[in-house]
């Protein structure tokens, strides 16, 4: 009768040594930086692209970017939709960029150090044209596109905008129609 006593507590014993302990504060803190951290790795490069899809050059769209994960940091663990928020902050702190000045500058060089977020931002040509039909868009159908070039649904993107389903719907087949004929590719479809 002894025996299985003595084993259940040797058996707790081990467990009550490897079983982990509950997560302390600092803890927590710690697997938010590091969610935070992959978060910033897997997405910076598409949401610099989201950005320059509204017209940005991506000198002007990393420093959105930056500025977006930047407000973002401290409130990590209170966002819930992290892709949309930081997509409204960036494209909002784009255009108060664009706002204050009356003519473009040129390009900036770019910053010393060892790695630029634009580095994972690499244009081919093709995309570069594309970016190009982008910005003669009107703003408003520009936005809708670049959100939906995100994988955004119709309601998703109307209620990050502030719009109706129906006025998401309306710009986007206007920007995909002018899209087409500015990179050459509606008189091909009527062949």
């Amino acid at each position: 009768m002894d025996e299985p006593t003595t084993i259940e507590y040797a058996v707790a014993k081990k467990v009550k040594k490897v079983a982990p302990r509950r997560p302390t504060e600092g803890a927590q803190l710690l697997g938010q930086r590091a969610e935070f951290a992959l978060f910033y790795y897997h997405h910076v490069a598409g949401l610099i692209r989201f950005v320059m899809r509204l017209g940005a050059t991506p000198h002007e769209a990393a420093d959105a970017v930056h500025t977006a994960f930047t407000e973002a940091f401290p409130r990590w663990a209170q966002i819930t939709a992290p892709n949309a928020w930081l997509r409204t902050v960036a494209a909002r702190s784009y255009l108060r960029q664009t706002a204050g000045r009356e003519h473009p500058t040129a390009l900036m060089p770019d910053l010393p150090g060892d790695a630029s977020p634009l580095d994972a931002v690499t244009l081919k040509e093709e995309e570069q044209r594309v970016y190009i039909a982008l910005t003669s868009l009107p703003p408003r159908q520009r936005h809708v596109m670049a959100w939906h070039l995100d994988g955004f649904t119709h309601s998703e993107i109307a209620s990050a905008l502030g719009i109706t389903p129906e006025a998401v719907r309306q710009n986007y087949a206007r920007a995909r129609a002018a899209l087409k004929h500015s990179l050459g590719l509606a008189s091909k479809e009527g062949r």
